[in-house]
């Protein structure tokens, strides 16, 4: 008898997943809703099974993605995900820190293997030169185009240090699970700017208008200032 169902839902039913090897956790729905509207080519480095962009197209519909990943595996559990969801999404084997290429992107978003230690058996989140994979990230993003990254609180200054090499308007905004200190982090930035950094208000991770009615970040933060 199966315990588990086949299929599950993010963002209230918006996006369906087949579950497998790796499910995506709120961290995907976070990072999806942390992106910009309106952009036209997006790079998800380290797509796996296809969570942040299935949940950036539910908000993006007419965007063209391009996954980036090492697993085999996990393309093939994206394909059929991205088929679950007639969803369109070039998907390329490849490393982010080797792969040969010109091409840059409107959008660069990725949730990085940012833990060290022993791995998982899918080996997502595991032992990567983090600075290394901002940087190559950063290296595909399009002048005046957006890098988004979701990192564990712990290396945030290690983020932040790489991306101020080369981008501006930098935001930052923590993410609060049941401890006092942030459990995760969402930064943006944008290539060929200067503007300020700005730290947000924190939100916690189990915030419904996000996980369950699929709210981006932009409405969220208009709301709560009042614009």
């Amino acid at each position: 008898m199966s315990i588990k169902q086949d299929i599950f839902t993010l963002m209230g039913g918006r996006v369906k997943m087949h579950r497998g090897l790796y499910n995506p956790t709120s961290d995907a729905v976070w990072l999806a809703s942390f992106a910009p509207c309106g952009v036209k080519t997006v790079l998800d480095v380290g797509i796996g099974s296809g969570g942040v962009s299935l949940c950036l197209l539910a908000n993006n519909p007419t965007a063209q993605i391009t996954g980036l990943d090492t697993s085999p595996d996990m393309l093939t559990a994206c394909h059929a995900n991205a088929d679950l969801n007639s969803a369109d999404i070039e998907l390329i084997q490849s490393d982010i820190t080797t792969w040969g290429t010109n091409r840059t992107f409107d959008l660069v978003i990725t949730n990085p293997p940012y833990f060290s230690g022993t791995p998982a058996k899918h080996n997502a989140h595991h032992n990567a030169d983090l600075p290394l994979w901002v940087s190559r990230c950063i290296a595909r993003v399009r002048p005046m185009g957006t890098f988004v990254i979701i990192t564990d609180a712990s290396t945030t200054a290690m983020v932040v240090g790489e991306m101020s090499k080369k981008l501006g308007d930098i935001n930052i905004l923590p993410l609060f699970g049941a401890k006092d200190t942030a459990e995760r982090v969402l930064i943006s930035g944008r290539l060929g700017t200067h503007g300020i950094s700005v730290l947000h208000r924190g939100l916690p991770m189990n915030y419904e208008p996000i996980l369950r009615d699929g709210l981006t970040i932009r409405e969220i933060l208009s709301t709560v200032s009042g614009t």
